[in-house]
């Protein structure tokens, strides 16, 4: 496994998924947006997953799983926002499980925080 080209991968399709989301978001369909913003940060973490463990990263969706097998110290407020992306990754994932639709004012804000943590994630590269 190319280690470089693994990190590009992760990065550059985050890049990608984050342009989605606002997209989706400025398009009103929030759900599926948020979806997406979880999908930018889980990319994001998981190109560290690669730089710290030189493996391809697990096949999990758990963000706060997959911090633990990085070297990163996200601050209090990076938690709980992983937290809150997590709450909008089972939309996607299992249908059953309907959250309630935030104003799109919350959800520009998510987006925002989203755009702010992938720099983050990118800058510790």
């Amino acid at each position: 496994m190319e280690v470089k080209k693994q990190i590009e991968h992760w990065i550059n399709t985050a890049v990608d998924d984050l342009e989605t989301a606002e997209l989706l978001i400025k398009n009103n369909k929030i759900l599926f947006g948020l979806f997406i913003c979880h999908l930018c940060i889980e990319k994001g973490i998981k190109a560290h997953v690669v730089r710290c463990t030189f493996n391809v990263p697990p096949k999990v969706h758990n963000l706060s799983y997959l911090l633990e097998k990085t070297d990163l110290i996200p601050s209090e407020s990076q938690l709980l926002f992983c937290d809150t992306l997590m709450y909008y990754q089972l939309e996607g994932r299992y249908p059953a499980f309907y959250p309630k639709i935030p104003t799109q004012a919350k959800s520009e804000e998510i987006l925002q925080q989203t755009k702010d943590l992938l720099q983050w994630l990118k800058a510790k590269l």
